[in-house]
C-alpha cells in the first residue's frame, strides 16, 4: 500500500467512523437501536451505494469473529458478578438447552413452512438462536430493571455465543451427514469447559499481576486489563476451545477484582466495544446486496415470528421450569431476546463452506435482524412498564471507583450521587462509615468543597474518599445501602449487597 492510498483508505474509515457516531447519536434520541443505522452506513457505503465493494465472506469471518471478542470482554469487565452468581444455573440452562430448544422448534418452522431442506433449516436455526450481547448490554443497563431479570439476560447473552457457534460450525462443515448427539454434544462440552477455565485464569493471573505490579502510566492499567482478555480469546480459539466464553469470564474476573483504575478501564473497554460494534455493523452492512434483499422480507417474517412467539417463549419456559421465576419476569426475558451482529456474523460459516442456499440464509437473517430488531429494541420500556417490571422511581447503585495510594497504603474511592439516590439528605456523620475510612472531598456543580461531619449530600455530588485496603469493601457497601435504603439502611436490613432481591433458585418437589 503506497501513502497516498493510505491516506485515501484512513480518510474513507474516519469518514465512516464519524457517520457511525453521528448515526449512533441519532438513533439514541429517537429511541432506536444504534445497530440500525451502522448497518445502514455499511449498506449506503456498499457497491450500490457509494461504490465500496467488499464480498470476501472469509475475511468478514475473521474480522467479526475477532470483534465479538472484543465486545464479550467489555461485557464481562462491566458486568457485576455479584448480580450474577445466583444466576448460573438458569443462565447456563438458558445458554445451552434453551438455543438446542430454539434450533429445534425454529429449523422445524423454517422446514415446513418455508420448504427449506433440514439442513439448511437447522442452520437458519442455529445461526438466529443466539440473543446478542452487544444489543442486550446496550439496551437493558438504560432500563430501571430488576437486577435480576437484567443480570440473567446479559448472563444468558454472554455464554450463549459460545453453543451456538459451535453448532453452527458443525452444521456448516457436515455436508451431508449430521453428527450424532454424543458427538455434538461432546465437542460442546469441551470448548466450554475448556474456554471456561482458561478464561478464568487468564482473569485471574491478569488481576494478580494489574495489583502487584505498578505501571509507569495510568493508560496502560486499561491496556494491559483488556489485554488479557484479548490473551484469553486467542488462547482457547488456539486449543479449538470457546474463544468467546474466554473472553466474557476473563472480562467477567477482571471487572471484579479490586483493580487500580477501574473508571479508566471501563471507559476504555466500552470505547474498544463501541469501536468494535460500529467496525462490525458497518462490514456486515457491506457484506450484503440490496438487491438480493426484497426477495428475502417473506422468509424473514416467517422465520422471525417463529422464533419470537414460539420458539423463544417455549425455551425461556422450560428452561426456566425448575426455578422460581414469576411469569412477567419469563414473558420479558423471552421477548427481551434480541438478535444483532452474532447471527449476522454466523451467516459468514456456511458461506465460507460453500453450503447450498448460504447466500440466501445471510439475506434472510440480515433482514430479519432488521426488522425484529426495529420491533423488539424500541417496545422493551412499554413492555417492561406494561409487566410491571420498572418504575419511574427506581433508584440506580452508586458508582463507586478506587485508585491506588502505594506510598499510604490507602485507596482512594470517587462516588458519584446518581439522581434518586437516597444519599441525598444525608449528612457526612451519618454515612457512619468504617474507621478510618473518611470523605476528604465533594465536588458540587463544577466547584469543590471541604466537608465537615454536618455536611449534607445532595445528587450529582462526587465524593472523595480515603480508606485503607481492609476497610474498602465494607465503605463501598455501606454506601451502597445508604444509597438505596438511607441513612436507616442497616437496620432495615439493607446491606449494600448489589441484588437485594430473591435470587432465582431451583424450586422444590413436594
Amino acid at each position: 500500500m503506497t501513502l497516498p492510498e493510505l491516506y485515501l483508505a484512513l480518510l474513507i474509515g474516519g469518514t465512516v467512523l464519524l457517520a457511525s457516531i453521528a448515526a449512533a447519536r441519532t438513533a439514541h434520541r429517537v429511541g432506536l437501536p444504534s445497530l440500525l443505522l451502522f448497518l445502514a452506513v455499511g449498506v449506503v457505503a456498499g457497491e450500490d451505494g457509494l461504490g465500496l465493494k467488499f464480498d470476501d465472506a472469509q475475511l468478514a469471518q475473521a474480522l467479526g469473529t475477532a470483534a465479538l471478542g472484543v465486545i464479550l470482554v467489555e461485557g464481562g469487565l462491566t458486568t457485576q458478578w455479584t448480580n450474577v452468581r445466583r444466576l448460573l444455573a438458569p443462565a447456563a440452562v438458558l445458554a445451552t438447552a434453551g438455543v438446542a430448544i430454539s434450533v429445534v422448534v425454529t429449523a422445524a418452522g423454517a422446514h415446513y413452512l418455508l420448504g427449506m431442506d433440514w439442513h439448511l433449516a437447522l442452520l437458519v436455526g442455529a445461526i438466529v438462536s443466539s440473543t446478542d450481547a452487544a444489543a442486550v448490554f446496550a439496551v437493558l443497563r438504560a432500563l430501571p430493571l430488576p437486577h435480576k431479570v437484567t443480570a440473567l439476560v446479559e448472563a444468558e447473552s454472554g455464554f450463549n455465543d459460545a453453543p451456538t457457534i459451535i453448532l453452527v460450525l458443525v452444521f456448516s462443515t457436515a455436508s451431508a451427514d449430521l453428527p450424532g448427539p454424543l458427538p455434538l454434544v461432546g465437542n460442546l462440552i469441551y470448548q466450554l469447559a475448556v474456554g471456561g477455565t482458561l478464561g478464568v485464569l487468564i482473569g485471574r493471573l491478569g488481576a494478580l499481576a494489574l495489583r502487584r505490579i505498578a505501571l509507569p502510566a495510568t493508560g496502560l492499567y486499561p491496556l494491559a486489563t483488556v489485554g488479557f482478555g484479548i490473551i484469553a480469546f486467542a488462547a482457547a480459539g488456539a486449543v479449538n476451545a470457546s474463544g468467546i466464553i474466554a473472553a466474557y469470564l476473563s472480562g467477567l474476573v477482571l471487572g471484579n477484582s479490586k483493580l487500580p483504575h477501574r473508571a479508566a478501564t471501563r471507559s476504555f473497554a466500552e470505547g474498544a466495544a463501541w469501536l468494535a460494534q460500529i467496525g462490525l455493523f458497518v462490514m456486515l452492512g457491506l457484506l450484503v446486496d440490496p438487491s438480493e434483499l426484497p426477495s428475502a422480507i417473506i422468509p424473514a417474517l416467517v422465520v422471525g415470528l417463529v422464533l419470537l412467539l414460539v420458539a423463544r417463549p417455549v425455551s425461556v419456559l422450560l428452561c426456566l421450569l425448575p426455578f422460581r421465576v414469576p411469569w412477567r419476569e419469563q414473558t420479558f426475558i423471552s421477548w427481551a431476546g434480541l438478535r444483532g451482529a452474532v447471527p449476522i456474523v454466523l451467516t459468514t460459516f456456511p458461506i465460507v463452506e460453500g453450503i447450498t442456499g448460504a447466500r440466501d440464509a445471510l439475506n434472510i437473517v440480515f433482514v430479519l435482524v432488521v426488522l425484529f430488531t426495529l420491533i423488539q429494541g424500541p417496545t422493551l420500556p412499554a413492555v417492561a412498564k406494561r409487566l410491571g417490571l420498572t418504575r419511574a422511581e427506581a433508584l440506580r447503585d452508586v458508582q463507586v471507583e478506587s485508585a491506588p495510594l502505594d506510598v499510604l497504603d490507602a485507596d482512594l474511592l470517587t462516588v458519584a450521587i446518581p439522581k434518586g439516590s437516597r444519599l441525598h439528605g444525608v449528612a457526612v456523620f451519618e454515612l457512619r462509615l468504617p474507621p478510618p475510612t473518611v470523605v476528604t472531598l465533594i465536588v458540587r456543580d463544577g466547584t469543590t468543597l471541604v466537608p465537615d461531619r454536618d455536611t449534607v449530600l445532595r445528587a450529582g455530588d462526587e465524593l472523595l474518599l480515603i480508606t485503607t485496603p481492609d476497610t474498602h469493601e465494607a465503605a463501598e457497601r455501606r454506601l451502597r445501602a445508604i444509597g438505596r435504603g438511607g441513612k436507616l439502611a442497616r437496620w432495615l436490613g439493607e446491606n449494600g449487597a448489589p441484588e437485594p432481591e430473591h435470587p432465582m433458585t431451583p424450586a422444590r418437589s413436594e
